[in-house]
C-alpha cells in the first residue's frame, strides 16, 4: 500500500466531515522546502485542487520556527521544516500533527568557520559566539556537536539569528561560527569558501517533516489527501530529474544552479513516507534532550501528535 494510500484512509478516518466544500489551503514552505517549492512551481497542486473547487495560498518563511508560529496563529495549514522546529512548537502548546516524513540527509547542515579561523576542531568551540536560529535543525547539530565533544550548552555563546542576519553576523566576523542547514549551507560553500567543522554526519539525521494543524487534519481530510496525492507524484519527478530540479529551485529561489546540484546531490531521496517507530523514537531523543537542557518549557511526547495510521 503506498503512502498516499495510507495517509489517506487515516485522513478519511479522522475527518469529521470530510469536508466536500470549496476551501482555500494555505501552505507553509521554506527555502529549504525543495519538495513543496518545486511542487508549486511546477502548478501541480493547484490542477489538483481546482478539481474539487478549491485553491491554495502560499507564503514563504524564514524558518521552520517562523513557519510553525504561523501554524499556531491559524495563519497556515500545512508545511515543512526539520527536526527540530516541531520539538519546540509540542512544547510550547501548538496544536499540529506529523503528517510525514523524508529520509535523513546529515550532509545537508553543517557548523561553519572562516577558511582563516584558528578553531580547528568541535571542541575549540568552547567560549565561542555561534550563530544559529533558535529552535531549528542547526540547534539540535550544535546540542550534539557540543555533547559529542565534551562540552555543555553553557560553555558556548549562542548568538539567536534567522539564516540571512546570521550570514552577514558570520562574514563581518561578529560570530565565530555558524550552524546552518541547506540551501545556505551550499551557498555559502559557494560564495564565502568556508571551513567545515563538522556537518550532521555521525550527529543529527537532520529530517524533513510535514505537518498540519490538528484541525486543519481532523476537518479538512480530503484537501490533506489531495496534498499528500501531488507530493507523491511531485516525488517521482524529483527522484528521476535532478537537472530539472536544480534548475527549477534556481530560478524560484534566485540562487545559482550550481549551488542546487550540490543542494539535491547531497539528500538520497526526496520520497516522503509514514512516519516509522524509529523515526519517532528519534524526535523523542531530541525532545528529552532539549528538556534536559531546560531549552523548551516542558517535556513532551512526540507520539502523541504523530497521525496514527488506520
Amino acid at each position: 500500500m503506498t503512502y498516499a494510500t495510507k495517509i489517506g484512509l487515516a485522513l478519511a478516518a479522522l475527518a469529521l466531515a470530510g469536508s466536500a466544500a470549496a476551501a482555500e489551503i494555505h501552505i507553509g514552505y521554506q527555502k529549504s522546502s525543495l519538495n513543496l517549492i518545486v511542487l508549486k512551481s511546477r502548478g501541480l497542486l493547484e490542477k489538483k485542487l481546482a478539481a474539487q473547487g478549491n485553491t491554495v495560498k502560499w507564503t514563504e518563511f524564514a524558518a521552520g520556527p517562523q513557519l510553525l508560529e504561523a501554524l499556531n496563529v491559524g495563519s497556515i495549514d500545512f508545511g515543512m521544516t526539520g527536526d527540530t522546529p516541531p520539538i519546540f512548537a509540542q512544547s510550547g502548546g501548538t496544536q499540529l500533527v506529523y503528517v510525514g516524513y523524508e529520509p535523513p540527509k546529515p550532509q545537508a547542515s553543517a557548523i561553519l568557520v572562516p577558511a582563516d579561523s584558528p578553531l580547528k576542531k568541535l571542541s575549540d568551540l568552547k567560549g565561542k559566539k555561534i550563530a544559529l536560529q533558535k529552535g531549528s535543525s542547526a540547534h539540535w547539530l550544535l546540542v550534539r556537536a557540543l555533547d559529542q565533544n565534551g562540552l555543555k550548552w553553557e560553555d558556548i555563546q549562542p548568538v539567536y539569528l534567522a539564516p540571512a542576519d546570521a550570514r552577514a553576523a558570520y562574514e563581518t566576523k561578529a560570530v565565530d561560527a555558524w550552524a546552518i542547514w541547506d540551501p545556505y549551507y551550499a551557498a555559502a560553500e559557494r560564495a564565502l569558501k568556508p571551513r567545515v567543522l563538522a556537518t550532521g554526519e555521525g550527529l543529527s539525521a537532520n529530517y524533513t517533516f510535514y505537518l498540519a494543524s490538528r484541525q486543519f487534519a481532523t476537518q479538512q481530510g480530503k484537501q490533506l489527501q489531495v496534498v499528500f496525492d501531488a507530493l507523491s507524484d511531485n516525488d517521482d519527478f524529483l527522484d528521476k530529474q535532478p537537472k530539472d530540479t536544480a534548475q527549477i529551485l534556481s530560478k524560484a529561489i534566485g540562487l545559482d544552479v550550481a549551488t542546487f546540484e550540490t543542494v539535491v546531490n547531497r539528500r538520497p531521496s526526496f520520497r516522503v513516507s509514514w512516519l516509522t517507530p524509529q523515526v519517532i523514537s528519534d524526535q523523542q531523543k531530541i525532545a528529552d534532550r532539549f528538556t534536559e537542557l531546560k531549552l523548551i518549557p516542558k517535556a513532551i511526547n512526540v507520539k502523541d501528535i504523530v497521525l496514527p495510521p488506520q
